[in-house]
């Protein structure tokens, strides 16, 4: 519903800030991340992402501002850790589709080095940000990997559609504290058998 103000002006609509996108998801992680680390429960963090700094001006004596940095390497994934004695490593994506994952958001480097940990004995995963409907998915490596080599090996669908998530992958819960309880998820699938 528009509002007419007295001056006749019509009401200015902004547009959503798209800057911060990719923040939402990050975010509720590493607030986990916090409540895990400040209770003992587990210790993970967000990875730096390696930079190499080339020019830096300094505009004043205390306050340098970077100017042109590059990155050195690919990065792997987002996060690594360890929960319960095992090493943990995940990505965390944003999925602003309303049918499918893209597989091109996964960097064939990133699959390589989650399927390297699995080899060692580490646990890997994505979590998946459903956006158009507000849900959460923890996706097993072989779920991603499957549909990874069935893309990329065999030519079929660049894509993880929407019902292979709620079928085979495992739906995290939103909630105050902490936000995201992604090792609740992590335990029902890695260590399910190990209490029993």
């Amino acid at each position: 519903m528009a509002i007419n103000y007295p001056t006749k002006k019509k009401p200015v609509h902004k547009e959503a800030n798209k800057a911060n996108l990719g923040m939402d998801l990050e975010t509720m992680i590493n607030d986990s991340n916090e409540y895990y680390l400040n209770n003992n429960i587990a210790v993970i963090h967000k990875k730096p992402t390696p930079v190499q700094i080339v020019k830096v001006d300094y505009p004043m004596r205390s306050k340098a501002v970077i100017t042109e940095a590059y990155y050195k390497t690919p990065s792997t994934t987002d996060y690594n850790g360890i929960y319960k004695g095992k090493y943990i490593d995940f990505e965390a994506k944003e999925n602003h589709n309303k049918t499918a994952f893209p597989l091109a958001n996964i960097h064939p480097h990133q699959m390589e080095h989650l399927k390297n940990i699995i080899k060692h004995g580490g646990i890997g995963f994505l979590i998946i940000s459903w956006n158009k409907f507000n849900e959460y998915y923890l996706v097993p490596f072989e779920v991603a990997n499957r549909y990874w080599e069935a893309a990329y090996k065999n030519d079929e669908r660049k894509s993880i559609p929407y019902e292979a998530l709620q079928n085979e992958c495992y739906l995290i819960k939103e909630g105050y504290l902490p936000r995201l309880n992604y090792l609740k998820v992590v335990d029902e699938v890695y260590f399910k058998n190990k209490e029993a």
